[in-house]
């Protein structure tokens, strides 16, 4: 309301004092200040306007301009500053001529042709990609009459193209009649699609458009792909067509930020005056973000430079090509190899339908794709090791020294004796058994040896993401005795269709923790993978308390397997755990036997511990 009323003073102080000394009446200011109060496309902008009109009208204060043009550029700065819409514009123009609208002047057919090939550009480029710019968005009333002609010179050309570039970098005009059409030769005929709404200040009507379903030749389809090219010299209908079509999720645009214009713009002369004012009279608002393009322009979604953007635009339409096979081999590799095979088989399928029903269309790059396809799997398997992954070759082992690794040791390892003779014993991720078997005698040395001894004993694996399973039966094997050997799991392989029993060992470095004494695992969300096996065994041998969460519901390790030669990864989990007894805890997660929040899980397990001990004196 402060803005609007500043801007009404100014425009009267600034009217009394040049036309003081001129002859016009002052009374121009608010004539001036009525126009875009009346035509403004975005009335909600100019709120309390009347009143500051009237509350206006009676300063008499004197502020000199040298000239018109002057004082026509210090109101448009003024109007632009209050509303914030640079489209406002106040101009002095004597010699000013009204454009009058363009219509299609009877023609001979030879002629026609000549001006379709001047104005619109056609080529096929190699991989029968389509090229199409056009430099104005035809109207309804234009198309109407040369549309024939259209089908035969252009369109019948582009149908059997496999991909479409529709170049608007240098479109600066058109009709919004255009505008259906041209969208609807990307989407389907039916149901009719509400693709815009443009609201018309003078008459205050909004106006739905919306697809058609019948159309003059076939229609594009709407699953091959449509890059379209922007500039910032996109303006106007050309920007409502990107916005549109982007936002329908049918076209992919690349360049640069457009212009921000404007559906409809006015040139109103003031009285009987030589001053103007340009005002935009009506606005598009698009149905699915509810916003518009003009003003802020259309974002694209890839940006380069408008002189790159053809040659982008070819080589995202040359991966989009590939997409379809590197979909389908990620469905038989998960089809093939995924560890339940119902499971594998279901997301396999699923794949294919979000791949027929376009999902995978707007891609751009082997990031963009591998990025997408992570969520989609991750989504469809319920989990988070169903995933693309980068391959990271393993880095070399490094040769640590003796007191290197006591250092590592004692960074990876927690540990502490708590109150009545309770241990301890906290890590962060499994490691593999091959690379812990040289150092197990420091890690007993450094760690075991203080816990061994308790008379009972926590393991707190609340922020556990798992690592290789390798050590899982040896790290088991501490909590129950030697005398004999124990099926600790039954681990079943998808890629060779063998099962292999996880069993305890005979011999291990250090002593035994023994099966009588208490032993709590602490968990939360956050545990995963081979952690989460620890837990799976010791709950379902009765040899641990699980208190905390339940865990991540993850899956043993992932094996990496290439899609064909795309050079991009699937991580997929190809073993489980026994279900004969019971569900699986992959994609599921193990819940604990008392469920408390994970900060809270170590002072509940003292707790109980605590009382067990003093029960026992």
């Amino acid at each position: 309301m402060s803005k609007v009323i500043f801007f009404i003073v100014s425009l009267v102080v600034l009217g009394n004092g040049f036309f003081t000394e001129a002859t016009f009446s002052s009374s121009l200011m608010v004539d001036m200040a009525k126009i875009v109060m009346d035509n403004y496309c975005s009335p909600e902008k100019l709120l309390g306007m009347k009143e500051a009109i009237g509350a206006a009208s009676s300063n008499t204060e004197i502020l000199n301009i040298p000239d018109a043009e002057s004082l026509a550029r210090v109101l448009s700065a003024g109007v632009q500053g209050t509303v914030s819409d640079p489209r406002l514009e106040v101009t002095y123009e004597p010699n000013y001529v009204p454009a009058v609208p363009q219509t299609m002047p009877p023609l001979p057919p030879e002629q026609l042709v000549a001006v379709l090939q001047t104005s619109i550009k056609l080529d096929i480029l190699e991989g029968n990609i389509g090229y199409l710019r056009i430099d104005h968005i035809l109207g309804e009333e234009v198309a109407d009459k040369i549309g024939a002609l259209l089908l035969e010179l252009v369109w019948n050309k582009i149908l059997p193209t496999s991909a479409l570039i529709f170049d608007l970098r240098y479109t600066g005009s058109g009709d919004i009649s255009g505008l259906p059409y041209i969208v609807s030769y990307f989407t389907q005929a039916e149901p009719p699609i509400h693709i815009d709404s443009v609201y018309d200040r003078p008459s205050n009507t909004t106006t739905k458009l919306m697809s058609l379903s019948a159309l003059l030749g076939e229609r594009y389809g709407t699953n091959k792909p449509l890059i379209i090219l922007t500039s910032k010299n996109t303006k106007g209908i050309a920007e409502d067509v990107a916005y549109c079509l982007k936002n329908l999720r049918r076209a992919t645009i690349v360049g640069e930020k457009t212009a921000g214009g404007s559906v409809k713009i006015d040139k109103i002369k003031v009285g009987d005056t030589d001053f103007y004012v340009t005002v935009p009279t009506a606005k598009s608002i698009n149905p699915i973000t509810g916003s518009t393009w003009e003003v802020v322009g259309v974002s694209p979604d890839v940006e380069v430079n408008a002189e790159d953007a053809l040659a982008t635009a070819i080589k995202i339409v040359q991966f989009q090509a590939q997409v379809p096979a590197i979909i389908e081999g990620a469905a038989v590799l998960i089809a093939d190899n995924y560890a339940f095979e119902d499971v594998g088989g279901a997301v396999a399928a699923k794949l294919r339908g979000l791949l027929a029903s376009g999902a995978f269309n707007l891609v751009v790059s082997k990031t963009d794709l591998e990025t997408k396809l992570s969520a989609v799997l991750e989504f469809l398997s319920g989990g988070k090791s169903l995933k693309t992954s980068s391959n990271t070759p393993a880095l070399p082992p490094v040769n640590y020294s003796p007191e290197m690794y006591i250092d590592l040791i004692k960074v990876s390892f927690q540990t502490n004796t708590f109150e009545n003779n309770i241990g301890y014993l906290r890590f962060d991720m499994f490691g593999d058994f091959e690379e812990v078997k040289p150092i197990a005698q420091i890690i007993v040395e450094h760690v075991w040896n203080k816990v061994v001894n308790t008379d009972a004993m926590i393991v707190d694996l609340r922020n556990n993401i798992g690592g290789p399973t390798t050590a899982i039966s040896g790290f088991c094997s501490y909590f129950f005795d030697g005398d004999k050997q124990i099926v600790l799991d039954k681990l079943y392989d998808r890629t060779t269709g063998a099962t292999t029993d996880l069993v305890s060992l005979s011999e291990l470095t250090g002593t035994r923790y023994g099966s009588k004494k208490s032993l709590i695992i602490l968990t939360s969300r956050a545990t995963a993978g081979a952690a989460e096996e620890f837990v799976y065994i010791m709950k379902k041998l009765g040899r641990a308390m699980i208190v905390g969460q339940t865990t991540s519901g993850s899956s043993h390790p992932a094996k990496a397997f290439q899609i064909g030669e795309s050079g991009i990864f699937l991580s997929i989990p190809t073993v489980h755990s026994d279900t004969s007894a019971g569900p699986a805890w992959e994609g599921a997660g193990i819940a604990p036997h008392i469920p408390v929040a994970a900060s809270v899980a170590l002072d509940t397990a003292l707790e109980i511990l605590n009382k067990q001990v003093a029960g026992q004196k």
